[in-house]
């Protein structure tokens, strides 16, 4: 919906439907992952890409569930690869570090982890493959569920189903996933609170 392609979620309209893996307290949440691991957190860096047509209803969210907690947000624009160092050089100043979901990010995850790993900071993802590559956590739809979920939509359009009476579903799955070694590394105890609500966890 934010990228323009259809009216609104639950009546898409057009020839248009499928599944979103955006939803809009998915920042708020992250946020609150990080408060659990870091109680101290007061000031986030939060790494996002302005041109994201998903970018501002994620900075919206971050903001409000900072700002709950009491903390500050230090938003950080980046547009390209030639735009890390400098994002880095403004992250390293906070306590933690939140990455908005983009392509970008992760094709250049190798670059953006030796970054997050030399600036000692944790940082919290959408995607697992980040923490497998040596993040802290992330928190995001679950992949194979919304996978399956899209098998459903095809089965129902190849059954004569019309994509405009189909809503676009938004997931109802999320994964957490925490790297304990990365944890260690950086000084921090995850609480079992947290680990507990883990779907995976790097030893």
């Amino acid at each position: 919906m934010v990228a323009g392609l259809v009216k609104e979620l639950s009546r898409p309209g057009g020839n248009i439907t499928g599944l979103t893996n955006q939803t809009p307290d998915l920042g708020m949440k992250r946020v609150q992952l990080l408060k659990e691991v870091i109680p101290q957190l007061a000031r986030l860096a939060v790494l996002g890409n302005p041109t994201h047509p998903a970018y501002a209803s994620q900075v919206k969210t971050i903001e409000t569930g900072v700002r709950a907690l009491g903390g500050q947000v230090e938003l950080i624009a980046v547009r390209s690869p030639n735009d890390f160092e400098a994002a880095f050089r403004i992250a390293r100043t906070a306590q933690a570090l939140l990455q908005i979901d983009d392509t970008l990010f992760t094709t250049h995850r190798t670059q953006l982890l030796e970054l997050t790993a030399q600036n000692r900071l944790p940082a919290i993802y959408g995607l697992g493959e980040f923490v497998d590559g040596g993040g802290l956590m992330a928190y995001g739809p679950s992949f194979p569920e919304m996978y399956r979920r899209a098998a459903v939509y095809v089965d129902k359009i190849l059954k004569g189903a019309k994509p405009a009476d189909l809503p676009v579903e938004q997931p109802t799955k999320f994964a957490l996933v925490i790297n304990l070694k990365t944890a260690k590394a950086l000084g921090l105890t995850i609480p079992q609170s947290v680990l507990g609500r883990a779907e995976q966890i790097i030893e």
